[in-house]
């Protein structure tokens, strides 16, 4: 078991597995190419937290940045202020991934990240821009929902971020099936529904 600091999630686990089933067309489509839910587990991943100051057109302005630390390739989580106690709890699980990138590293990909965001803008509205990222002491783990899917041998996972109440895509989808695939302590320890 691992303790780590995790954000409280928004989304119980009664209320993944309805969103897992949600009924309708997606259900009817989800079930024929993927099988019925066969069970839902906790899992967290691991980000940096980084203090960012951004200095454009004369204009400087402060964020609170995280960047996953397992691959670097998720969006960025913005926040307003730093966690407070009262927004995390402290856990010991096994369904959690390990941070895989260097701070130094990380900081990098925040800067690129920033970057591309600041001229996506519009490239006429960036000028003498300055990028200061710096990382914080701890990861800050982020929950989310898994479910799993299957008949037979064949199998598929979908993922809710616990904190934002929604479905992830293939990058995070990815992540997880590293981690299991990895046999890390812990992968795969799905309890049955």
């Amino acid at each position: 078991m691992t303790r780590i600091r995790t954000l409280k999630p928004n989304v119980t686990r009664e209320e993944a597995i309805q969103q897992f089933v949600s009924g309708g067309l997606s259900k009817l489509f989800r079930n024929s190419a993927f099988g019925p839910l066969r069970s839902v587990a906790e899992f967290y991943l691991p980000f940096r937290m980084f203090r960012v100051r951004i200095v454009n057109r004369g204009v400087t302005e402060e964020r609170l940045v995280a960047l996953d630390a397992v691959t670097g390739t998720l969006d960025l989580f913005q926040f307003d202020h730093l966690p407070s106690d009262a927004e995390t709890i402290l856990i010991e699980t096994r369904n959690c991934a390990r941070p895989e990138v260097e701070a130094h590293k990380l900081t990098d990909v925040v800067i690129a990240k920033l970057r591309r965001a600041l001229y996506s803008r519009g490239f006429f509205r960036v000028s003498d821009l300055e990028i200061i990222a710096l990382p914080l002491e701890d990861n800050l783990f982020i929950p989310y929902w898994l479910g799993f899917r299957g008949a037979g041998r064949n199998a598929s996972v979908t993922v809710i971020d616990a904190v934002r109440r929604r479905l992830e895509g293939a990058k995070v989808r990815r992540i997880v099936e590293a981690w299991i695939l990895s046999g890390q302590e812990g992968a795969a320890s799905a309890p049955a529904l």
